[in-house]
């Protein structure tokens, strides 16, 4: 017997599990994991229920390899979560200049979000992170 269909607007609880999963990968770093899941048509800009995107989880928790792969297949490195922040923001304020200048080739603009990444650079007293940032 098939199970029942979910209703109109509810959510599949394998596709909550799923997206958990891809969470989790983000977080912890799993590229090769991430990379397949994006292929196979997991959306690149999937967002949790805070507004985090995938690269957001994967720049804050210093990710470089994770971060690549994102963008690679068209993550929004503009993306701003439901606090106002920014993957670059984030990466500026973990001190992680391999996934700033990611970020920033990748065109993630230094002034967006509250705080920016500039004005995270300059409340931090970072300027190398200043110069990234360019």
């Amino acid at each position: 017997m098939d199970p029942e269909p979910t209703s109109p607007g509810e959510i599949d609880e394998k596709i909550i599990e799923l997206a958990g999963r891809v969470f989790a990968m983000a977080r912890e770093g799993d590229a090769e994991g991430l990379a397949a899941y994006v292929d196979a048509g997991v959306p690149v800009n999937l967002t949790n229920d805070k507004g985090d995107s995938l690269l957001m989880l994967a720049a804050y928790h210093e990710h470089p390899a994770a971060v690549r792969v994102l963008l690679e297949r068209g993550a929004d490195p503009q993306r701003v979560n439901d606090r106002g922040q920014t993957p670059l923001a984030g990466a500026v304020f973990k001190k992680s200049a391999e996934i700033v200048q990611l970020l920033v080739a990748a065109g993630a603009d230094p002034d967006l979000g509250s705080p920016s990444a500039r004005a995270t650079a300059q409340f931090f007293q970072l300027p190398d992170f200043e110069a990234l940032l360019g």
